[in-house]
């Protein structure tokens, strides 16, 4: 947008320049040609004066002493010719060239003389100018002057300089104001944008400027920041409520589970399978209140990220998945799943907090050994590519159905079949905490192969 308001306020800019610098081009040409015209037809007027009143030989010798005496100070030729086009005076010139023959014969049948093409500063051929001598009907000679137009084309030349270098100055200041405007303009544009990238980045109260640019742009951006404040109270409340919520609940449900497993001993035989039924909602309902906490923690962490209220980070991952790999391998082992150990690679630092990495590993070891089925073995893998670090959990077990895949990460949702104590939370966390850092969260299951889950972190700069 930028460059095309600069292309059409510059070329309304140097049209304008255009408008007053060409015609002036013209003008000064002009003025110029009719004042060198002037001067010669003047020179050539006094020489068919003094022609007219040479009736001797001292009246010959002073026309040709103003004849020679012209040609040595302009450097330009004079023929003053008798009735019969014979010559009287040649100075520079001669009367039996073709050109100044065909000029007196035109001037003493009183012809008149073709005025002057408009001179240019790159004129240089000379012009050859007539006169008759006399004023009657039958001329009794005439003039012929080789006007040379060398210093009229420099005049014009120098005032072109002047108007050419008026017009540059004034297509830069144009140019430049065309470039101020255009800022004036697009600022509060960009401003706008920022903020939307902002908002879109987890910030919703990104705020702009209201006092730059238009009136209708100021308008804008004072109602932008009205609906940035409405969408981070929005979402402040969710995140307030949520998190009250589980707390709050918290209280209430570890007095309930306590007084549950109290009453374990006095259960007959015939009430013990309501009474597991009882115990299995109330430790799945205990993941759920966990599930919404971390996901709340998530969200808030999320926010402070994208609004730079945390410094950047540095992890070394080989060392974290080592740890979280030795931590899980009893409930692996529990669960007839193998936790197959990557080989040794360098190390490698990705742009997240060894807390985050290690949430967001727990999640995805949790389910595999939830999910993988006894028997199979989960492998892990990380490489480097293009200054990004792609984490691999892969598992042979039954994987998902494709329809399915789509769906993993969706809050609150299980895969059909799975564990009834799950909260559904785990892999939106994740998800949550990855994005968070600027990094991508995907799940995949080829026919046959299992679940392959790929996080993609960027490497710390």
């Amino acid at each position: 947008m930028r460059r095309r308001l600069l292309i059409v306020l510059s070329g309304f800019a140097l049209a304008a320049v255009a408008g007053f610098a060409v015609p002036l081009l013209e003008s000064t040409a002009a003025g110029r040609t009719q004042e060198f015209v002037l001067v010669r037809t003047t020179d050539l007027d006094r020489f068919a004066a003094l022609a007219q009143q040479a009736t001797g030989p001292s009246g010959a010798d002073a026309l040709a002493q103003e004849v020679q005496a012209h040609h040595v100070v302009y450097g330009e030729g004079v023929v003053v010719v008798d009735r019969a086009a014979r010559p009287i005076v040649e100075a520079g010139l001669r009367a039996d060239d073709p050109a100044v023959a065909a000029a007196a014969d035109a001037a003493l049948r009183n012809q008149p003389t073709a005025h002057p093409e408009r001179l240019r500063p790159w004129s240089r051929t000379p012009i050859l100018l007539a006169r008759p001598i006399g004023t009657g009907t039958q001329a009794g000679g005439a003039v012929v002057l080789r006007a040379e137009p060398i210093a009229a084309a420099s005049d014009i030349a120098t005032s072109w300089a002047v108007i050419l270098l008026g017009a540059l100055v004034a297509a830069v200041a144009c140019a430049a104001l065309a470039v101020l405007v255009a800022r004036w303009v697009l600022r509060p544009v960009r401003e706008l944008a920022a903020g939307v990238g902002a908002v879109t980045a987890g910030h919703p109260g990104a705020h702009v400027s209201p006092h730059a640019g238009p009136s209708e742009l100021r308008a804008l951006a004072v109602a932008f920041n009205r609906m940035t404040d409405a969408v981070a109270t929005s979402a402040d409340q969710q995140r307030r409520l949520v998190a009250d919520t589980s707390h709050q609940l918290r209280n209430p449900l570890a007095a309930l589970r306590l007084r549950v497993d109290t009453l374990d001993p006095h259960i007959a035989d015939g009430g013990r399978r309501a009474y597991r039924s009882t115990v299995v909602e109330v430790e799945r309902l205990e993941a759920l209140l966990d599930g919404l906490l971390d996901l709340a923690t998530a969200e808030s962490r999320a926010t402070d990220l994208a609004a730079g209220a945390r410094p950047p980070a540095r992890t070394e991952l080989t060392a974290v998945v080592g740890e979280r790999i030795d931590a899980w391998r009893p409930a692996a082992q529990h669960a007839g799943v193998e936790l197959d150990t990557p080989a040794p690679t360098g190390p490698a630092d990705v742009a997240c907090t060894a807390s985050e990495l290690e949430q967001v590993l727990d999640v995805l070891l949790d389910n595999a050994v939830k999910y993988a089925g006894r028997g199979a073995t989960v492998h892990l893998g990380h490489h480097r590519r293009d200054g990004r670090v792609f984490l691999e959990v892969r598992d042979d077990g039954p994987g998902l159905p494709a329809d399915d895949v789509a769906h993993a990460t969706r809050r609150f949702w299980r895969a059909p079949g799975g564990d009834a104590r799950g909260s559904g939370l785990g892999l939106p966390i994740a998800e949550r905490l990855v994005v968070a850092r600027g990094g991508t969260l995907r799940v995949a299951s080829p026919t046959g192969a299992g679940l392959v889950v790929t996080i993609e972190l960027p490497v710390p700069s």
